[in-house]
């Protein structure tokens, strides 16, 4: 059985996360780190991770990037792979997560989606194929919550597009101050903020006389979830230190 900790456990994302574990046979929660040290869930929870003198197999972060550092800490310390699922972080940060991957195994993915994964490789073959010929627009919706435009989902589709193709694109975030038409190297990106859209992504290849669209919904935030334990398992089998994403996870489970 593999054992993890939750970081940020009782948030809601990691509330979500105790729930699917709790049904999986194949993990267990040996600990939470969490600002909120309430014990919400059959496992000891700490407000710092060096409040904690055990291990595991990995360790899932679902808090906040102002967490990061004494997480990557104990990480590097316990030789324990780290599952980075949280976003927002500064330049400083990113290159504090480009070490640790010298030490340790570091998965860190825009979007913890196995489907989206999925998407991005059928993009990166669209383009190759369409990419002379076709616009290309891409269009994201979320709730009325979520603070970042573009998302980093469609940013990630965006240069998933932009590898196929055999030119250098341009990102369009907005034509409203720009009167003339649209140029064959653009890829509009737009975004859409209302009510409780978990999440929408849409990629349009408009052709003369027809449109290929491929689209990704979310319908709850379980498929985050879900797609962070895949990847906890994945990590968990893990030694050689570097960085893996989702792409390695699927391509683990295509074998």
């Amino acid at each position: 059985m593999i054992k993890l900790i939750i970081s940020g456990c009782n948030g809601r994302m990691g509330k979500v996360l105790t729930e699917l574990c709790a049904a999986d046979d194949g993990v267990e929660i040996v600990a939470g780190f969490d600002a909120y040290t309430a014990k919400l869930a059959d496992y000891p929870v700490y407000a710092h991770p060096l409040e904690y003198s055990g291990t595991a197999d990995a360790l899932i972060d679902f808090s906040n990037a102002a967490a990061l550092e004494p997480l990557l800490a104990w990480c590097v310390e316990k030789k324990v792979p780290a599952v980075l699922c949280t976003t927002g972080y500064s330049d400083g940060q990113l290159a504090a997560i480009e070490d640790a991957a010298k030490k340790i195994p570091v998965f860190k993915s825009a979007n913890m989606s196995l489907g989206i994964t999925l998407l991005t490789e059928l993009l990166k073959k669209a383009s190759a194929v369409l990419g002379e010929n076709y616009d290309i627009e891409i269009v994201e919706k979320h709730h009325n919550q979520k603070k970042d435009a573009p998302s980093g989902t469609a940013l990630m589709l965006a240069d998933a597009v932009s590898e196929g193709l055999s030119y250098k694109p341009e990102y369009v975030y907005d034509r409203s101050g720009v009167r003339q038409v649209r140029g064959k190297t653009e890829i509009g990106i737009s975004a859409v903020r209302g009510g409780n859209i978990p999440g929408e992504h849409s990629v349009y290849y408009a052709g003369m006389d027809e449109v290929i669209e491929f689209k990704h919904t979310i319908y709850s935030r379980n498929v985050f979830a879900a797609g962070a334990i895949k990847a906890a398992k994945f990590m968990a089998g893990i030694k050689e230190p570097g960085k893996y994403n989702m792409n390695d996870v699927l391509r683990d489970i295509l074998g």
